[in-house]
C-alpha cells in the first residue's frame, strides 16, 4: 500500500476539541505537535479559525480561534517541524478574520461547508489562496445529499481553483461500497484535483473506509491519535500509519503520545464507539442527540435511547 503521494493530516486537537471545547493545555498541544513531527506526519490541524465575536473566548479554549500568539507558544520562533492547518466553518468566520500567510504560522486553511454553502466556501477558499495559504474544501454530510445536488456541487467545485476536495462522512453512516461509489464520482467529476477523506467511526468503519478511499485513489487522509474526535471519533492515526507502510512514518512517537497525553483525557471525556453513536450512524443522523446522552448521567440507559430514537424516526 506504499504510495508516495499520500499526505496524512492529524486532526487530534481540532476534532478532539469538539469534546472538551478545546480546553487542551499548551503542554498537550506541544507534545502532540512534537510527536506528529517525529512520526513524519504531513500536517497537524491545530484547531479552528473563528471570528472572535462568534464564540465566547471564556468558554472555549484557544484552539477554537488559533490566534498567532497561541500558535507561537507551540511552534516557537524557529523553523516549524510540521505544516499546520486550521479549519474554518462557513458562517463562523469573515474574510477579515484571516491574516496573511506571511503573518501566520498556519500553512493550510480547510474550509468546511454543506452543499448549499459551496459558493461561499469557494469564495473564502480563493480569498485564503490569495493570502498565501494552501486550501481544501471539506464538503460535509454528503450522506444526506441527493444525487442532483451533489453533482451540481461537484460541478461548481470543479470550476474553482481549490486543489483539494474532501469526501466527508460526518455521521459515520457510510459503508465501503458507498466510499467506492463516491470516491470514483469525485475523481471523475473533479479531474486534476486531489481528493481527501475524513471519516467518523459510528459503525467502527472509519479505518476500513479510509482503506477503501486509498484503493480508489484518495490521497489526503485524516486521522487522530487513538481516534479522538467528535462523538464516535475518527480513524485512529496509529492504525493508519501502520497500514501505509511508508518508511517516512514512525509509529512509536504516536504510541508514546497516546500513553502520555490521550489516555489521561480518556478518563475525563467520552469518545469512540458506543451504542448511541452506532444508532445515529446507522440512521444517518447527526450525533448531537447521542452526544447529549453520553454527556449525561443517563449514558448507560442505552435501551431507552434506542427506543426513543427509533420511535422518533419510525425505525424497527
Amino acid at each position: 500500500m506504499f504510495k508516495e503521494e499520500i499526505k496524512v493530516i492529524d486532526c487530534t486537537v481540532r476534532d478532539g476539541g469538539l469534546m472538551n471545547q478545546w480546553q487542551f493545555s499548551e503542554k498537550f498541544v506541544r507534545n502532540v505537535y512534537n510527536a506528529l513531527a517525529d512520526a513524519g506526519v504531513d500536517y497537524m490541524e491545530i484547531g479552528y479559525l473563528s471570528s472572535q465575536d462568534a464564540f465566547d473566548a471564556k468558554k472555549f479554549g484557544p484552539w477554537k480561534f488559533c490566534q498567532e500568539r497561541d500558535l507561537k507558544k507551540i511552534v516557537g520562533d524557529g523553523e516549524k517541524k510540521i505544516k499546520l492547518s486550521a479549519m474554518a466553518d462557513i458562517g463562523r468566520i469573515e474574510e477579515r478574520d484571516i491574516p496573511a500567510a506571511n503573518d501566520s504560522s498556519l500553512d493550510m486553511i480547510r474550509i468546511a461547508c454543506y452543499v448549499h454553502q459551496v459558493d461561499s466556501a469557494i469564495a473564502l477558499a480563493h480569498h485564503c489562496q490569495e493570502k498565501g495559504y494552501e486550501t481544501t474544501i471539506n464538503l460535509m454530510a454528503v450522506s444526506t445529499v441527493g444525487l442532483r445536488e451533489l453533482n451540481e456541487c461537484l460541478e461548481d467545485l470543479n470550476k474553482s481553483k481549490v486543489p483539494v476536495i474532501y469526501l466527508v462522512d460526518s455521521f459515520g453512516a457510510f459503508y465501503s461500497e458507498d466510499i467506492d461509489t463516491l470516491a470514483q464520482k469525485y475523481m471523475e467529476r473533479l479531474p486534476g484535483k486531489i481528493i481527501g477523506a475524513h471519516f467518523h467511526n459510528n459503525q467502527q468503519l472509519a479505518f476500513a473506509n479510509t482503506i477503501s478511499a486509498i484503493i480508489n485513489g484518495v490521497n489526503y487522509l485524516d486521522a487522530t491519535l487513538y481516534g479522538i474526535g467528535r462523538g464516535a471519533g475518527n480513524c485512529p492515526l496509529e492504525l493508519l500509519l501502520s497500514f501505509l507502510k511508508n518508511p517516512k512514518f514512525r509509529v512509536r512517537p504516536i504510541i508514546q503520545c497516546i500513553e502520555e497525553e490521550i489516555f489521561p483525557w480518556s478518563k475525563k471525556i467520552d469518545w469512540g464507539y458506543s451504542i448511541p453513536y452506532m444508532v445515529t450512524g446507522t440512521m444517518n443522523q447527526h450525533p448531537r442527540t447521542a452526544m447529549a446522552v453520553m454527556e449525561s448521567d443517563n449514558k448507560d440507559n442505552i435501551l431507552e435511547y434506542y427506543d426513543t430514537i427509533c420511535n422518533v424516526v419510525g425505525s424497527v
